[in-house]
C-alpha cells in the first residue's frame, strides 16, 4: 500500500488515477512514499525521510526545496502543459483588454450618474476617449516557447496577428508544435524592438529573473503593451511603471499584483488566475497522479524538473530495480559489477543523465537480496536504491 499525503486540495478527477485498492491518500499521514502539492510552500517543511517523489500539480515548482530533494534522489514532478489551455486563453483576453482600453472604459462607465437618458449622453459623448485597436496586424512578441508560448503564437496568428517568438532552449517536440507562420528572433532584443505587444513564458530562475528591465524596455516602440502571466519577477514591475508614467509604454497586463502595480490607471493587475480553471486544475492533477503513481510501481520518470525522462517497459518474469545517482564516470561500471558478483544477469538496462544527476533502469533474472541493493546504496556518489513496486 502506498501512501499520499496531499499539501493542497487536489483534484478528485486526479486523485482517482490512484486504485483505492493499493494506495491512501490522505492530507494527514505518516510515512508517505510521496507528497502532491499545489501551492503550498515545503522549503519550510520537515520533509520525511520515506518520500521517494513529490508532484507538483501545476507548472511552477519554486515553491519546493528542489535543490535538497535532488540530494535525496527524490525527482520532482511537474505537469507541463496540462494548463497550457487555460493560461493561452487569459493571454488572448489580456491582448483585447489592452487593445480596446477595456479596464479605463469599465471605470468610466461605473462612475456615470443621472437618468437613463443623461446616462445614454454622456456614453456617447465620452466614448471617443476609449478608442482601441484591432488585434489583426498587430506585431506580437513571446518570449519563452514551452507548450503555452506555442499555443499563444498558434492561436494569435490565427486571429490575424503578426508573431516573432523567441526560446533558445525550445524543445524538439514544441517545434513540430509551432506554426511556420511564426518569425524567429535572433535574440531577446531584437524581439523587443519589433514588436508593439508582448507576452513571456518562461520560469522563474536566477536567469530570468528581471528579464524585462528598463534597459530592455527602453528597446519596445512607443505604447507597446506587456503582458506577464507566467511568474512574478520575471519583469521589473518599477521599470515598467517608470515607462508608463513617461508615456513610453501603453499598457501592462500582470497575474502577479503587488503595492507598485495595484490602482495604476494603465496596468491591468489579476489575481493570478492564469491556470485558474475547472479543467486545469483537473488535467494537472491528472498529469502529475499518473507521472507519480508510474514511478512508485514502475520506476519510469516522465515531467521532473530536475532527473532525466527515464522509461523502460517492464519484461515479464523480470525484478527491477532504480538507482538515482550523481552524473559521475563509470557509475554503470560499478552497479553492473556488483550485480555481476551476486550472480545476476542484467536482463535490460537504461541510464539516462541530466546536468549533475543521472537515473538508471536495470532489468534483471533474478531478484537482487537485501544485501546487493545495500552494496549498491553504498557506492559513492549514488543518492537512492530502489525497487520499484513495494
Amino acid at each position: 500500500m502506498y501512501k499520499i499525503q496531499t499539501l493542497n486540495n487536489i483534484s478528485v478527477k486526479g486523485l482517482r488515477r490512484l486504485p483505492r485498492d493499493s494506495y491512501e491518500v490522505a492530507s494527514e499521514i505518516g510515512h508517505p512514499d510521496a507528497v502532491l502539492v499545489r501551492s503550498a510552500n515545503m522549503h519550510e517543511m520537515d520533509i520525511p525521510e520515506t518520500v521517494r517523489a513529490i508532484g507538483r500539480a501545476g507548472a511552477g515548482t519554486n515553491n519546493i526545496p528542489i535543490e535538497s530533494m535532488s540530494g535525496r534522489g527524490v525527482p520532482v514532478f511537474n505537469a507541463p502543459g496540462a494548463n497550457a489551455n487555460a493560461v493561452k486563453e487569459l493571454v488572448l483576453a489580456s491582448l483585447f483588454v489592452a487593445s480596446r482600453n477595456i479596464k479605463s472604459a469599465l471605470t468610466y462607465v461605473d462612475g456615470l450618474e443621472g437618468t437613463d437618458a443623461e446616462i445614454s449622453k454622456a456614453v456617447e459623448a465620452g466614448k471617443k476617449r476609449y478608442a482601441g485597436r484591432e488585434l489583426p496586424g498587430r506585431r506580437l512578441g513571446v518570449i519563452g516557447l514551452g507548450a503555452i508560448g506555442v499555443e499563444v503564437c498558434n492561436a494569435a496568428l490565427a486571429l490575424g496577428m503578426e508573431v516573432m517568438g523567441y526560446d533558445p532552449h525550445m524543445t524538439v517536440r514544441r517545434a513540430w508544435q509551432l506554426s511556420a507562420g511564426v518569425e524567429e528572433a535572433t535574440s531577446i532584443e531584437h524581439l523587443l524592438s519589433q514588436v508593439d505587444m508582448l507576452t513571456v513564458h518562461v520560469p522563474l530562475n536566477d536567469a530570468t529573473r528581471g528579464l524585462l528591465d528598463a534597459e530592455r524596455i527602453a528597446l519596445l516602440p512607443h505604447h507597446a503593451v506587456v503582458c506577464n502571466l507566467a511568474r512574478g519577477g520575471i519583469v521589473d514591475d518599477a521599470a515598467v511603471v517608470a515607462a508608463l508614467n513617461e508615456d513610453k509604454l501603453g499598457g501592462y497586463i500582470t497575474d502577479f499584483p503587488n503595492r507598485t502595480t495595484i490602482g495604476h490607471e494603465r496596468i491591468v493587475a489579476l489575481p493570478h488566475l492564469g491556470a485558474s480553471t475547472a479543467e486545469a486544475e483537473e488535467n494537472c492533477a491528472v498529469m502529475v497522479a499518473d507521472t507519480v503513481r508510474d514511478f512508485l510501481e514502475n520506476g519510469n520518470i516522465r515531467h521532473s524538473v530536475n532527473f532525466p525522462d527515464a522509461k523502460m517497459p517492464r519484461v515479464p518474469d523480470t525484478f527491477r530495480i532504480t538507482i538515482a545517482n550523481r552524473n559521475v564516470p563509470n557509475m554503470v561500471g560499478q552497479v553492473s559489477t556488483l550485480l555481476a558478483d551476486a550472480g545476476l544477469n542484467i536482463a535490460d538496462l537504461l541510464n539516462k543523465s541530466r546536468g549533475d544527476l543521472a537515473y538508471t533502469i536495470v532489468d534483471l533474472d533474478g531478484a537482487a537480496d537485501e544485501a546487493t541493493l545495500a552494496a549498491i546504496a553504498g557506492v559513492e556518489g549514488v543518492l537512492d536504491v530502489r525497487v520499484p513496486g513495494q
